[in-house]
């Protein structure tokens, strides 16, 4: 379904946007997938809006939160119960970023560091659910880890999450589905030796869009940066991109289903 109105726990729910300049990420996201940047929210959210598709929304944006910071995209997996999810956190050996702590009205939120270096938040909804559209062109539709310690974050976000872990092989590549209950909710993949040494873990958002090359042609022509260009993947053709402000992000045109 692609318009949603709540997410069952274990779900991703929502990304946002740190950005190291939030006026130009907007206008950067506005010309590559027609988004509406909102910023006129509360004062005291710190900046914080929303990226809205077609009356709906689609995505956070806002600052950097801390110095040093880097632009980066941000998942957000669904809770009923943030406390006791940070404290599996502890448990299990994360560290606990930003502990569990209400937005408003809008839900309570917890930010996390798996011990293989990949950061991640929960969300325990109020009067935000999360993304009211999903998996269609200019959307999120997959979140894919990309970590460079596999067997630690199978056992962490297991733990943390009640995932199951289901190995996959493709084109002799090894690939594991994570499963929340009997749903494939999110993936990962360790990290090749094409990344610098020095980057993390991390969380990959990819983007639904409706013509890879022609969105592709638009992020370089505002600026972004590409990575990998029109991979095929049994989804769909994908392209990897850098934003101008340095957060990476996916996009994917996904086949048709019969």
């Amino acid at each position: 379904m692609s318009q949603r109105s709540g997410y069952d726990p274990g779900v991703p729910c929502w990304v946002d946007l740190s950005s190291t300049n939030v006026s130009a990420a907007a206008r950067f996201y506005g010309e590559i997938f027609g988004w509406q940047a909102d910023m006129a929210g509360d004062p005291q959210a710190g900046g914080y809006g929303m990226f809205v598709h077609q009356g709906r929304r689609v995505a956070g944006l806002g600052p950097v939160m801390g110095a040093p910071g880097a632009s980066s995209w941000n998942m957000y997996v669904a809770t009923d119960d943030a406390v006791a999810l940070a404290e599996r956190v502890g448990k299990a050996g994360g560290t606990v970023v930003m502990e569990p702590a209400p937005v408003f009205a809008e839900g309570t939120m917890t930010v996390f560091q798996s011990p293989d270096g990949s950061f991640c938040s929960a969300w325990q909804a109020g009067d935000h659910h999360g993304a009211e559209l999903v998996n269609e062109p200019v959307s999120f539709c997959w979140n894919e880890l990309v970590t460079r310690d596999l067997a630690t974050a199978e056992g962490f976000y297991a733990a943390v999450f009640g995932w199951t872990p289901n190995l996959l092989e493709i084109e002799g590549s090894k690939y594991t589905e994570w499963r929340a209950g009997d749903r494939t909710v999110a993936g990962m993949m360790e990290m090749s030796a094409d990344y610098p040494p020095s980057t993390p873990s991390f969380w990959m958002t990819y983007f639904a869009v409706a013509d890879l090359d022609a969105t592709a042609a638009a992020a370089e022509r505002a600026g972004a940066d590409m990575a990998v260009c029109g991979a095929e993947a049994p989804p769909g053709r994908f392209s990897i991109l850098t934003d101008p402000q340095g957060a990476a992000f996916s996009i994917i045109q996904l086949h048709q289903s019969d």
